[in-house]
């Protein structure tokens, strides 16, 4: 096997990251180790497709959305109650039908008052559907369309999202006319569902599997060699604005000592280090989204869109502050959604010794789940170390896009088990047998044991990973597959 580091791109793409030698070799491997060979094939794709394709599920309050999410899952996992409102944030499970993988999202907080929908409710509606692949629009066959119902319609046709309509609590026959009365919104076909006794249901999912694509759009980056995408992120006021003009060299945004000045994003072609980058400049996130009210709630949505349409998210601190659970929450929604990430802290020319000291404690304790990012202490006002951003970026987003060979990385996963095995529990003592990356952006690897691997003991395999093959500034993803027990003889 190729015995070098690849970046992303360089190696097949029919079987995750593995190239057709590689994945062969793989194969033999895996089943010489009495792994099912289907088992191993259905680890490997589920590791290396990267983002599935999402489907939102949209609707006014109480039309039945948790309950076709649980049906559409096969288990109770929404909360389900018959009022409205129960669901108050976006929660997303991995959904299956006829055999094609996607992810589920089931929005909530939809509120309506006597104006009708206010901002907070056009703003769930509206960023579910940005970054979904298609929409399931939920609607009450029994009561028809509603002036909420219409205003969704509205939102739905802006955004140009394939949309299958479901025409919700048809439980028999004689609900069929209700449903026909749908056609009326101009969505196309209403798909008679009750979601609560499952029927009409694959035929509406046969549906959603013709609107979904195999694989979800490429949101971020562009054409190959094109510029790439970094979103600054932070909370309010930490300086967002100010950084992005400073490396602008002009005042391209809006500054303003208030707190939440910028609410859209604003993306900017920015010549730096000999590069064109396009920076996206977020609304700061305050409180949880939930508590939220009117714009704060928009620009929150909005600054999460720009983190998924990113490749890196570079995560702005005020060194002058502590660091605050506001912080935490948004280096946390970096590193889930997969982004490479850089940490900067802002306003480093206004500290003193005991304010670095205390702050270099803080980082130690608070901000350990990004201790392998890259750091940059700067100052947007005074343009300090502004020429180490760029290198930190470039950094991050070739580790991202990086992938450590099958032969490789068994010889080392072979010496790191044979110096360090796994503590033995219970009289026994797993043993990670062989691995693979599957897939990048961010690194995913499968390690296949031979029993249950605990948690500490994979934080120290990541550990030793970065360790070995470097990996600054993007979060590593590892999934554990056990080989299951042979048939016992009767």
């Amino acid at each position: 096997m190729n015995d070098q580091i690849q970046p992303e791109g360089s190696a097949g793409h029919e079987h995750g990251a593995l190239g057709d030698s590689e994945y062969a070799e793989f194969m033999e491997l895996a089943a010489e180790e009495g792994f099912d060979v289907e088992d191993v094939e259905g680890a490997i794709d589920e590791a290396g497709h990267g983002p599935l394709p999402v489907l939102a599920v949209v609707g006014r309050p109480n039309v039945g959305k948790s309950t076709l999410v649980n049906r559409i899952i096969g288990r109770r996992e929404a909360v389900v109650e018959d009022k409205p409102g129960v669901t108050r944030d976006r929660v997303s499970y991995d959904a299956e039908w006829a055999g094609r993988r996607f992810r589920l999202v089931d929005t909530g907080g939809w509120e309506q008052d006597v104006l009708g929908i206010d901002a907070s409710v056009a703003a769930q509606a509206e960023y579910a559907i940005e970054t979904a692949d298609a929409v399931v629009f939920v609607v009450d066959a029994t009561v028809g369309p509603t002036d909420t119902d219409l205003a969704v319609v509205k939102l739905l046709r802006k955004a140009r999202k394939p949309v299958v309509l479901c025409a919700n609590k048809v439980d028999g026959p004689s609900g069929e006319a209700d449903a026909t009365a749908l056609w009326s919104l101009g969505l196309g076909e209403p798909h008679p569902v009750s979601a609560l006794h499952g029927r009409g249901t694959g035929d509406m999912l046969d549906a959603v599997l013709e609107a979904l694509p195999e694989a979800p759009e490429q949101t971020f980056g562009t054409a190959i060699g094109g510029p790439r995408r970094v979103a600054l992120i932070g909370r309010p006021n930490v300086g967002k604005s100010s950084l992005l003009n400073k490396v602008a060299g002009e005042d391209r945004v809006v500054v303003n000592e208030l707190a939440g000045t910028t609410r859209d994003p604003v993306d900017e072609l920015i010549d730096l280090g000999g590069k064109t980058w396009k920076f996206v400049d977020t609304a700061g996130i305050r409180k949880r989204v939930h508590l939220q009210q009117g714009a704060d709630y928009y620009a929150s949505l909005r600054t999460a869109a720009a983190v998924e349409k990113a490749e890196v998210a570079v995560i702005l601190f005020d060194a002058s502050e502590s660091i605050s659970v506001q912080d935490q929450r948004i280096v946390t929604m970096a590193v889930e959604a997969g982004r490479a990430i850089v940490v900067a802290y802002n306003k480093w020319d206004t500290l003193d010794e005991e304010r670095r000291y205390y702050l270099e404690r803080e980082i130690e304790t608070e901000l350990q789940q990004v201790a392998w990012a890259p750091r940059v202490n700067v100052s947007a006002t005074t343009g300090r170390h502004m020429e180490k951003l760029v290198p930190a970026i470039e950094t991050a987003l070739e580790s991202w896009g990086t992938r450590v060979p099958t032969g490789r990385l068994n010889a080392f996963l072979g010496e790191l088990v044979a110096a360090h095995p796994h503590p033995i529990r219970g009289g026994k003592q797993p043993r990670i047998l062989f691995g693979t990356q599957a897939g990048t952006k961010p690194p995913r690897f499968v390690l296949f044991a031979s029993g249950f691997i605990e948690a500490g003991y994979r934080r120290f395999v990541e550990r030793r990973l970065r360790e070995e093959f470097g990996f600054e500034g993007t979060p590593i993803h590892i999934s554990v597959r056990v080989r299951e027990k042979r048939g016992r003889k009767k």
